[in-house]
């Protein structure tokens, strides 16, 4: 009696998961309000301030930025429960390996291709082409161990690779395919000391010389404001990652003005450009939504697009 009790109330427990939204998303989401899933990164609570920056200027919608979706599943769900309508900072690798449970692909226009294909065909969602830029894994180090050991490519590191400690965060130590076991294998090599921790600690880590190398993003605005060498990935060990969006089809069905606004902020942002735009939030600590509408002033909203 007890256990057919207690297997009614998993069932209804069950039940009550299914109908609510993901957490800290509106049960009941407006019709009216044109949803935009930033993210917890600087860069997409950027990315999600041009689009929002964009609506607000060209069309009379009201808006509402939905932040700190922690990851591209999280996004994803989001996305496929209309809980958001756009989802402003999205890349081709991830999604490939995470949102399709493909195998990376290392040629960017084919990976876009297969995205974009795959993710209208299961879901009914659009990628829009890339903002400009990719923001990928890359390996840095500090200019004076750069010129100590001359180092320019991440192949540079193997006659050293004894003696580094390096700091990643722990998800790229497990994560298949472009993670640490399919570096090792691509470039045949390994270091002596990982040390896990959390992304934005990486860059802070190695300029006061508590690590030797660290693994963080391309764009990543604290690459500059701490003077650190990226270092080319020459066995192009690491998949694209183009920025884009991504959009669902019926959203853009009902809102057809919406595409051709968001379509005047493909290729406006380039690699150092959107490093630039993060080094304004992460350095001199001006709020992302202000990063970007200063951007989009200064570029008149692309009006000429």
């Amino acid at each position: 009696m007890k256990k057919a009790k207690l297997i009614f109330l998993l069932l209804c427990f069950c039940m009550f998961l299914v109908g609510c939204s993901l957490p800290g998303l509106p049960s009941n989401k407006d019709d009216n309000v044109i949803s935009i899933s930033g993210g917890i990164t600087t860069e997409s609570q950027i990315l999600a301030g041009l689009v929002e920056g964009m609506l607000q200027h060209y069309t009379d919608y009201e808006t509402s930025i939905i932040n700190n979706l922690g990851t591209a599943q999280i996004d994803q769900q989001a996305l496929n429960n209309n809980d958001v309508d756009i989802s402003a900072a999205r890349y081709t690798g991830t999604d490939i390996t995470t949102i399709l449970q493909m195998k990376a692909i290392k040629d960017p226009k084919k990976a876009f291709e297969v995205s974009k294909r795959e993710l209208e065909s299961r879901f009914n969602q659009i990628r829009f082409p890339s903002y400009g830029f990719d923001n990928t894994f890359a390996f840095m180090v500090r200019q004076d161990t750069a010129d100590k050991y001359h180092l320019k490519k991440v192949s540079d590191l193997e006659k050293i690779s004894d003696q580094l400690t390096v700091g990643t965060d722990r998800p790229w130590l497990t994560r298949k395919g472009d993670g640490y076991q399919g570096f090792i294998k691509e470039y045949g090599f390994d270091f002596d000391t990982m040390l896990p921790m959390q992304i934005g600690l990486v860059y802070d880590a190695v300029a006061s010389g508590n690590v030797d190398v660290v693994l963080g993003y391309s764009t990543d605005g604290r690459v500059a404001s701490n003077h650190l060498v990226v270092l080319e990935d020459d066995r192009q060990f690491f998949p694209p990652y183009d920025a884009t969006m991504i959009v669902n089809q019926d959203f853009l069905s009902q809102h057809p003005d919406c595409k051709k606004v968001l379509d005047k902020l493909v290729d406006t942002v380039d690699t150092q450009t959107m490093q630039e735009l993060n080094y304004k939030a992460d350095n001199n600590l001006i709020e992302p939504s202000i990063v970007a509408e200063q951007f989009l002033k200064e570029n008149n909203y692309f009006e000429d697009k």
